[in-house]
């Protein structure tokens, strides 16, 4: 099979690493792809939103799958263009991505059938959503409506922060058009956990279970980011907790989308807090979760092209997914000043340390080949991911690994995991 991936990230390398162990690949491209990748595939100077030259490629080179792994193209329908000139793409189409495109449609989807969540409200101006504001108990949630990079979520403690965070979504429009509509949700305690969920439209199957660090600081301080490191599994997701979802939360919202025709085929990721009364959702994405993706994959057993195959063809049910029974603990290293200003264009030095190395992944996420070497091009630079026989060891594992990586004003997190010592118990 020749196959091409879609994105330039850390979860489209992890996708490349993955399909790339396939016995079914004969040839992988990725577009654009990054430095990186270039070790699994054959990368393709396209940009992941342009379309036309996207599919016009995979019609020129025979390409039998293709995978899109970021968010924008699927919301935008490139899983529609594809279609439409009979080409094999794995993702949701654009009816059906509106579930992470919109957080708004997403919310009132939860609230007719039934599926548990935060209260909300949702506004179309700044002066209703003040009004609304006066009344409110703190802290409480703003959501940009629409995609934000990871970036559209404010927690305010007071009214004169949460009246200033809606200036900023809606007024001064710092997350652009996902700005159009607001969002303002109760604010929700318990343990986060991220699970992503395969799907052909009618069944769907879970993955192990993640657990991501959104801050920038240590002690999940600091603005939000496109995440900064996770390990999986999460101990907190337990076998009860996995049994309840199933029943009141993956199979209600895959059942509710093909009853309002938006028939959901791809990786649906659940965003879900551990609340005193029990699970309920945080966000739906319409692909794989970044960093989630760089810990999951490396730990699971199966064929990931007989998987997306099968859930292309409708035939997800005779899939049975298997994990490893180990843990994986993924540090992001990043260019420091991220998520705001940072610089650009250092030498990366140490990747070579990673070379036949079973368990350690460099997992590239904003890096560029030069004529001088690697050199970083982006906020988030490497995922540094290990693997190791419990959480405690693969944290020890990643952190080691992180140590062999060097870059002018590296920064990364220093308490990824640190909370759990082991299942269950807090250091």
């Amino acid at each position: 099979m020749k196959i091409l991936i879609i994105g330039g990230g850390g979860r489209e390398h992890a996708i490349a690493y993955k399909v790339s162990q396939s016995k079914r690949v004969d040839r992988l491209y990725c577009a654009p792809g990054n430095a990186g990748i270039e070790e699994y595939a054959e990368c393709v100077d396209i940009s992941a939103m342009d379309f036309d030259k996207l599919a016009a490629f995979a019609e020129k080179e025979k390409i039998d799958l293709t995978v899109v792994g970021p968010d924008d193209p699927l919301v935008a329908g490139i899983v529609d263009v594809f279609e439409a000139k009979n080409l094999r793409i794995f993702g949701p189409r654009k009816n059906a991505a509106i579930i992470e495109g919109s957080k708004a449609f997403s919310k009132e989807l939860m609230k007719k059938y039934g599926i548990p969540t935060a209260a909300y409200e949702i506004f179309d101006s700044p002066e209703a959503a003040y009004a609304y504001l006066d009344n409110c108990k703190f802290p409480i949630v703003l959501k940009a409506d629409g995609l934000a990079l990871g970036k559209g979520v404010l927690i305010c403690g007071s009214l004169e922060e949460a009246k200033a965070g809606v200036k900023r979504i809606m007024l001064d429009r710092q997350f652009g058009s996902a700005g159009d509509r607001l969002v303002v949700e109760e604010f929700m305690t318990g343990r986060e956990v991220s699970v992503l969920a395969f799907c052909d439209g009618t069944h769907i199957t879970a993955m192990t279970s993640a657990q991501d660090h959104k801050r920038a600081k240590d002690g999940d301080k600091g603005l939000n980011t496109g995440g900064m490191g996770t390990f999986s599994p999460s101990p907190f997701y337990t076998p009860k907790v996995d049994e309840f979802c199933k029943r009141y939360i993956y199979r209600p919202t895959i059942e509710a989308m093909k009853a309002e025709g938006r028939d959901f085929t791809g990786i649906l990721f659940f965003g879900l807090m551990l609340t005193e009364s029990g699970p309920r959702v945080l966000e739906y994405n319409a692909r794989f979760g970044d960093p989630e993706a760089q810990v999951v994959l490396p730990r699971m057993k199966n064929d990931i092209v007989e998987v997306l195959e099968a859930c292309l063809d409708g035939k997800l049910e005779t899939i049975e997914l298997e994990f490893e029974d180990n843990a994986a603990v993924c540090v992001i290293l990043a260019s420091d000043g991220y998520p705001e200003q940072y610089e650009k264009g250092f030498a990366i030095e140490g990747l070579e340390k990673f070379k036949d190395k079973c368990g350690f992944y460099a997992f590239h996420a904003g890096s560029r080949k030069t004529k001088a070497g690697i050199v970083t091009s982006g906020g988030r630079v490497l995922g540094i991911t290990a693997t190791g026989r419990d959480l405690k060891e693969a944290r020890k594992n990643a952190y080691m690994a992180a140590g062999w990586v060097t870059f002018q004003n590296k920064y990364m997190r220093n308490d990824i995991g640190k909370a759990i010592d082991e299942a269950g118990k807090e250091a």
